[in-house]
């Protein structure tokens, strides 16, 4: 049995230099433009122009990928997926009857050879009434009015609800209120399921960081008895997991059940929907705005590059592949992206995640006062960028007599997954004020045309990069849901407007939580709680104003 989990307490010297090297590198190419500045101006000017000229062949990249990944999707959500899924009971009946269709519809091609081959062998392929769709909704403390709307856009989707196993998987440290609440929706919603579960994730288990996989694991442990006591088998079962403001495509389990049975290796896939943090935009602060969307189109760019394109927040994987890996990892606050690398050495590098062209929508950052939602967004944001905590858990299975992948395919990952994370950490600071350092930091600068022409050099290149920049303004403005109806016309105004804060927000949130994540796995000091973002809905943010002015007149009128 492979050896899949992260160490507990002290690390081998090898693991300890590994988990040193994000920040080295990050911290290290901000050293670096300083002392080549004071070294020779004109190596610092050309040092810089190679790490923008570098970010610009990439912003380029990413502009084509995000128009080609918006355009996808909407093709995609236009596919009756739950039509093209019943296709698939009777293959070569629907075959005979669509095999001469010119559609142009998203993937319809593809689906009449899928039919095609599912005919030739139909003993390898499952039917779509064999297939159980087993959801778990992981939540802390979030409020019955974040988990109805999650368990109703279950309810409300495409995909026949009684073949669905629905798990509410909530913390004993919630608290006497939470557990009411998962009664409360097991009350109304229980009989809208094959099965509607819930289950109480104990407090302080050994060897478990306080986290969401830790929750979900325990759930899908949960979940295989129960599996095994009413006779389903785990290959006929796709596991899904939401959080708690998740609301899922109306196509989506359709879709992913649809790729899973057309997939002969379907044990060594995930599935991963495209995340868009659009639920509650319109209520969000503008610096959340700006870094939902962001994140949201970063999303849509993954899922155009598979073969770079990792697990992220929500996703699907067949439950007999979970049942081997013991599930998640319950040591890290990581454990969507982890489980890439899971999988990835479980099954010796055969494993790949497959997207899936519709959204699961999630909720922006927002609290109950504008502060609280400021530091609420520093610490998600600090929390992904822990997943540079991979890098040693990748390199020392890669470096090792003892690896099970291929060296050269592991070699590529590993160097991916360091480029982002050193990316995400020093890159924007260094467009933004690198052009200035080396004429601030050595009088000879004057003297060097190459140093004392690069602030112009480098306000050129970010001009040439703003056309990413409107591209990404424009198609969120047609992503965005409709304007509610208690924001007037002005609020749209200010969701143009918003986006003079990408600098801010790009160095204050992104780089500064990146360098404090890998700063903390460079002392050693580790990240071993699962900080919850904050889930609050307008009224509940319109609530706590209100008991904050009823708080502050009282105090008013005892003076």
């Amino acid at each position: 049995m492979i050896n899949l989990e992260i160490p507990v307490g002290k690390r081998t010297l090898n693991y300890r230099l590994f988990e040193m090297l994000p920040a080295f590198l990050s911290y290290g190419a901000l050293v670096l433009l300083v002392v080549l500045s004071l070294i020779s101006p004109t190596l610092a000017a050309v040092y810089l122009l190679v790490v923008i000229i570098t970010l610009l062949v990439k912003a380029i990249g990413i502009a084509f990928r995000t128009i080609q990944g918006h355009k996808r999707l909407e093709s995609a959500e236009k596919v009756e997926w739950n039509k093209r899924l019943a296709d698939l009971e009777d293959p070569q009946g629907s075959y005979e009857i669509m095999r001469h269709s010119q559609s142009s519809m998203f993937g319809a091609f593809d689906h009449i050879e899928n039919l095609r081959l599912i005919s030739a062998d139909v003993d390898s392929f499952p039917r779509p009434s064999q297939i159980f769709n087993a959801i778990i909704v992981a939540t802390y403390n979030e409020s019955y009015d974040i988990l109805a709307p999650t368990i109703d856009a279950v309810v409300k989707s495409t995909y026949d609800n009684k073949k669905i196993i629905l798990t509410l998987a909530y913390e004993e440290r919630g608290g006497e209120a939470t557990k009411a609440t998962a009664l409360r929706l097991q009350k109304e919603f229980g009989d809208k399921f094959y099965a509607f579960h819930i289950v109480e994730h104990p407090d302080g288990l050994p060897n478990e960081v306080i986290g969401k996989g830790g929750n979900i694991t325990y759930a899908g442990f949960f979940l295989k008895k129960w599996l095994d006591k009413e006779g389903i088998a785990a290959k006929d079962v796709i596991v899904t997991t939401l959080d708690s403001d998740n609301r899922p495509h109306s196509t989506y389990f359709d879709y992913v059940t649809y790729e899973y049975i057309v997939h002969e290796d379907r044990k060594h896939l995930s599935y991963q929907p495209a995340c868009l943090f659009f639920n509650n935009i319109w209520d969000a602060p503008a610096p959340m705005r700006v870094i939902a969307t962001g994140n949201s189109f970063w999303n849509i760019i993954s899922s155009m590059r598979p073969h770079t394109l990792r697990n992220f927040a929500s996703h699907s994987q067949p439950m007999d592949a979970l049942e081997e890996m013991d599930f998640w990892s319950t040591r890290t606050i990581v454990e969507d992206g982890h489980q890439y690398w899971r999988s990835y050495f479980y099954f010796g590098g055969n494993y790949s995640v497959l997207p899936i062209y519709v959204p699961i929508y999630q909720d922006a950052v927002l609290s109950d006062t504008f502060f609280k939602t400021l530091k609420a967004q520093f610490l998600q944001l600090r929390r992904w960028a822990y997943g540079a905590s991979d890098v040693p858990y990748v390199a020392v299975r890669i470096f090792t007599r003892n690896r099970n992948v291929p060296l050269v395919g592991g070699l590529a990952r590993l160097l991916r997954l360091l480029d982002g994370h050193v990316t995400l950490a020093s890159v924007s600071i260094l467009v933004a004020v690198g052009g200035w350092v080396p004429l601030l930091l050595n009088s000879e600068a004057n003297r060097s045309v190459a140093a004392h022409q690069l602030p112009d050099v480098v306000s050129t290149i970010q001009q040439i990069a703003l056309v990413g920049l409107f591209i990404t303004i424009f198609l969120a403005f047609k992503m965005l849901p409709p304007r509610p109806e208690r924001y007037k016309r002005t609020r749209t105004f200010w969701m143009l407007a918003q986006w003079v804060l990408m600098p801010v927000t790009a160095i204050l949130y992104s780089s500064t939580a990146a360098l404090y994540s890998q700063g903390r796995l460079f002392l050693g000091r580790y990240l071993d709680k699962f900080d919850v973002t904050d889930k609050a809905t307008h009224q509940s943010v319109a609530r706590a104003k209100q008991q904050s002015n009823k708080k502050h007149l009282f105090r008013s009128n005892t003076k």
